[in-house]
């Protein structure tokens, strides 16, 4: 495993990380919370140390299970969490539809310490503001309450963690140049770039440390599907559209040279990808079972990806893979369903 520095700060964290959402809201099939639990310890014997989670997964639940599965650890691992969605007072929703969102000061010291009573722990690494807008991003006193957090020692440091549908390009642009921030979480892969690589010059303008998340686009660049995957009822990727499944099996096939002859799978080459920038520090897999886990954690060993073979992707970025866009979907709202990417985070 290899370790980067994540923007200024002072965390070093695994290239391969942890998104604790996989194994705490159920989004991927039923798993146990022993299940989870040693699935968490698992990866640190990967040599994972840094993992991703939110006080909204499971309704707490990612921030419990990381506490379960590493009570003598803490030291030794780097936590992230999220805060910015009022789950407290509403708790029921429709689907995945989207909570009511509370960034006052008030409620941010709030979710803090609830966030430290589940983690059992005294700081939290890394604090993100979950799916900000701009309004959030040009509140001075959010970002006064988060400094505060800091000279206490709850917080080591704060960053953003954007979503597909609800604050993206212009927001981590914002946070990056207003707030300098240190960390900004965003989705990217070879299937989805945009509006991912358009953060890179603006990170590399202001220093800011990017970690990516959903590098394999619901797992289309792993070895899992051969053909349109159809999920089970309940898995969020049943929400996707047959349009978009399509187009991304066609542009799969672009890829398969990749993994072929090269030391490396295709889910490797993904993460590869992602790592090939220098401002990402680190990426966000789905690790939903113990081979998942032990495939993307082997990737920061398999070999890097080529000058030919980063040339030959440009170039498929640049015509669309060679595959016809086709007529357009009706899109889902925003506020009731996500988006193609499968992933508010």
């Amino acid at each position: 495993m290899k370790y980067h520095r994540l923007g200024p700060t002072d965390l070093n964290v695994s290239e391969v990380a942890f998104g604790v959402w996989t194994v705490s809201t159920g989004w991927w099939g039923k798993m146990t919370e022993d299940e989870g639990a040693g699935l968490l310890q698992q990866s640190l014997h990967e040599g994972i140390t840094f993992y991703d989670t939110a006080d909204t997964y499971g309704e707490g639940l990612g921030e419990t299970i990381l506490a379960k599965a590493f009570p003598k650890e803490r030291n030794n691992i780097i936590i992230a969490t999220k805060f910015g969605y009022d789950f407290y007072s509403f708790q029921a929703r429709a689907g995945h539809r989207e909570r009511p969102q509370n960034f006052t000061p008030q409620f941010i010291r709030y979710a803090c310490e609830q966030s430290l009573l589940r983690l059992k722990t005294d700081y939290i690494d890394l604090y993100q503001l979950h799916n900000p807008r701009m309004e959030h991003i040009h509140s001075d006193e959010i970002f006064a309450t988060l400094q505060d957090l800091v000279r206490e020692g709850k917080i080591r440091h704060y960053g953003f963690a954007l979503g597909p549908d609800i604050g993206w390009f212009e927001e981590g642009a914002e946070a990056m140049r207003l707030r300098r921030a240190p960390s900004v979480q965003i989705i990217y892969s070879l299937l989805e770039p945009d509006p991912g690589r358009a953060f890179f010059p603006v990170a590399q303008e202001t220093g800011s440390g990017l970690l990516a998340r959903v590098p394999h686009a619901s797992e289309i660049l792993t070895d899992k599907f051969v053909d349109i995957p159809r999920f089970e009822p309940g898995d969020h990727r049943a929400l996707r559209r047959a349009q978009w499944l399509r187009q991304a099996m066609e542009k799969r096939k672009q890829l398969l040279f990749l993994a072929e002859g090269t030391g490396r799978t295709l889910a490797h080459a993904a993460i590869k990808f992602c790592m090939a920038q220098p401002a990402i520090a680190a990426v966000l897999p789905n690790i939903a079972s113990e081979a998942d886990l032990k495939e993307y954690a082997a990737a920061s060993d398999a070999p890097d990806l080529t000058p030919d073979e980063l040339s030959r992707i440009q170039e498929l970025l640049d015509h669309n893979y060679y595959v016809e866009e086709g007529p357009r979907e009706e899109l889902r709202s925003s506020r009731t369903a996500p988006s193609p990417t499968g992933s508010r985070g």
